[in-house]
C-alpha cells in the first residue's frame, strides 16, 4: 500500500470530495427551493463524510482514525437515505438518484475497506510512534518533568 502523507492522498477522501461537490451542485437546483431543510441536511451529510476522514487522519492515532472513518461511513449511509427522499419528492430525477447513490455507495465502500485495512495493521499512527518504537511516550516525558 502506498504511504499516505496527507488526508488528500486517501482515495476515500478523494471520492468524498467529489461526492460533496456533486451533492452541493445537485441540491442547489431550483427543485430544492422549497425544501431547504432536506437540501441543507444533504449538504451537511456530504460534507461530514469528507470532513471526518480528514479529522480522523489528523488525529494521528489508528483507533481514533477508525472511529472517525466510521462516522464518515455512517454519514455516507445517511446521505444515501436522503437521496431516496429527494427522488420521491421529485427534487432529483431517477438518473440523478442513481448517479449520486452510486457515488455515495462507492465512497462508503472505500471507507469500509480502509477501516478493515487499519484494523488489520499494527501501525499505531504518529501519535504513538515513540511508544511503538520502544521510545519514551508523552506520558513518560511529562512524568520526568
Amino acid at each position: 500500500m502506498t504511504t499516505i502523507q496527507s488526508f488528500e492522498d486517501i482515495k476515500a477522501w478523494q471520492s468524498a470530495q467529489i461526492l460533496a461537490t456533486s451533492i452541493h451542485k445537485i441540491t442547489s437546483a431550483e427543485s430544492f427551493g422549497h425544501n431547504r431543510e432536506l437540501r441543507n441536511q444533504m449538504q451537511r451529510a456530504a460534507i461530514s463524510v469528507m470532513s471526518n476522514i480528514a479529522e480522523g487522519f489528523e488525529r494521528d492515532g489508528r483507533k481514533e482514525f477508525i472511529y472517525f472513518l466510521s462516522i464518515a461511513k455512517a454519514s455516507a449511509g445517511e446521505l444515501r437515505s436522503q437521496l431516496y427522499l429527494a427522488m420521491e419528492m421529485d427534487h432529483i430525477t431517477k438518473d440523478e438518484f442513481h448517479v449520486m447513490s452510486s457515488l455515495a455507495y462507492e465512497t462508503s465502500r472505500l471507507i469500509g475497506g480502509f477501516i478493515n485495512y487499519l484494523k488489520s495493521t499494527s501501525i499505531p499512527g504518529t501519535k504513538f510512534k515513540a511508544e511503538h518504537r520502544g521510545g519514551a511516550s508523552k506520558k513518560d516525558d511529562q512524568e520526568r518533568s
